[in-house]
């Protein structure tokens, strides 16, 4: 597909835990499959696939730091860095993907000629509020995650485009999704051959799950109240590992005895779709902090209906009633009764087929590339 009118990419991004090298992994395969491409980054995981696949100029070993003195300085270091890469670079088009705040190098890349696109992969301002409020004053955080945001309203601006996974996605950054300069459906891709129905969803028993990080932003000291008070016949599967394992493990002790609860830990990435697989429900009481889970589109792909939050990118994927459902309210006891009644009252084989029937529809890597495409397209000469 790919096609030489198309302009080289050069996508930067700032430094990559394993989630965020996931999903700029997706992302480079996407347009190296239409186009040249080549990925400045900071501290890439040493086993990361993407070193052997991918022109890599890797600005620093050191991650985003520790402190919130250290992260500054290291951002605004990063920056410089990525300037002087930029001014080296031959790419016509720049991509700063979840960069967004990265004003100095958007700048730069403008006045050197290059089109210059961002797309944010969340909300990166509220995401560091969350973050920061437990080390310090609460009004110190508000008051630097808001700087963070001004960055990244005057990036917005300054680029000649803006590029969301979703149209709702869009909205929650303040962007309009029909404004001429904002392309509103860039959306990831899913590895339909990878993630599919092995389980028929008849087949599966009544396990509802949880699969990611076990920290505080994922609600899971909500999710642990209700795997306590969900029927008997209902186990709950927390999938993953984080910060708040030991505490599950402690507060759950019993219903882990019981067998009503299951707590299985780090799972590797190619044992999710047997995960998935092995759940009538998945279950996501996350905060407007990522733009679009990929465990979402994973579980959708694998036929497991989604109960999530109807935040960011969210409600365009999990269609209440059609695709999945949209959490009422995260108060363990309202949650609890909601997974009740859709396990019980709701034509779960249903949901099941018209999620894997959008995924293969809108988000398996041929659809990606043709919005890519498009996108890239208006920019050409």
């Amino acid at each position: 597909m790919s096609d030489e009118n198309l302009p080289d990419v050069c996508v930067v991004t700032h430094p990559l835990a394993a989630a965020g090298e996931n999903a700029t992994r997706s992302l480079l395969d996407i347009l190296a499959a239409i186009t040249s491409v080549a990925l400045v980054t900071a501290d890439l995981p040493a086993d990361s696939e993407i070193r052997d696949r991918r022109e890599v100029v890797e600005l620093t070993r050191k991650g985003a730091g520790a402190s919130v003195s250290v992260a500054a300085a290291r951002f605004a270091l990063n920056q410089l860095r990525m300037c002087r890469v930029l001014a080296d670079r031959d790419e016509s088009v720049v991509l700063f993907y979840g960069a967004t705040s990265y004003l100095l190098p958007i700048v730069a890349a403008r006045l050197l000629g290059k089109t210059v696109l961002v797309e944010p992969r969340g909300d990166v301002p509220l995401t560091l509020r969350l973050n920061w409020e437990p080390r310090m004053p609460g009004a110190l955080a508000r008051l630097l995650s808001d700087l963070v945001r001004a960055l990244e309203r005057a990036g917005f601006a300054v680029a000649d485009g803006v590029v969301t996974y979703t149209p709702e996605m869009a909205r929650q950054l303040s962007l309009h999704p029909e404004a001429p300069n904002v392309y509103p459906s860039g959306a990831r891709y899913v590895r339909t051959e990878e993630f599919s129905v092995t389980r028929p969803y008849e087949e599966r028993d009544r396990v509802v799950g949880f699969l990611g990080r076990l920290d505080e932003e994922k609600g899971i000291r909500e999710l642990a109240a209700v795997a306590r008070e969900l029927p008997d016949d209902v186990m709950f599967r927390f999938i993953g590992d984080g910060d708040l394992r030991e505490w599950l493990e402690t507060e759950l002790e019993a219903e882990r005895a019981e067998g009503t609860v299951e707590l299985t830990g780090w799972v590797d990435h190619n044992a999710v779709p047997a995960q998935l697989n092995d759940l009538a429900l998945l279950v996501m009481p996350s905060q407007p902090t990522e733009g679009l889970p990929t465990t979402i589109l994973e579980a959708l792909a694998c036929g497991t209906p989604v109960l999530a939050s109807p935040v960011s990118g969210v409600p365009d994927v999990v269609r209440d009633g059609e695709t999945g459902y949209h959490i009422d309210s995260r108060e363990p006891a309202q949650l609890q009764a909601q997974i009740t009644w859709i396990l019980n009252e709701e034509p779960l084989a249903d949901i099941s087929a018209s999620g894997r029937s959008l995924i293969d529809s809108e988000y398996s890597f041929e659809a990606a590339t043709e919005r890519y495409l498009a996108i890239l397209a208006s920019f050409a000469n």
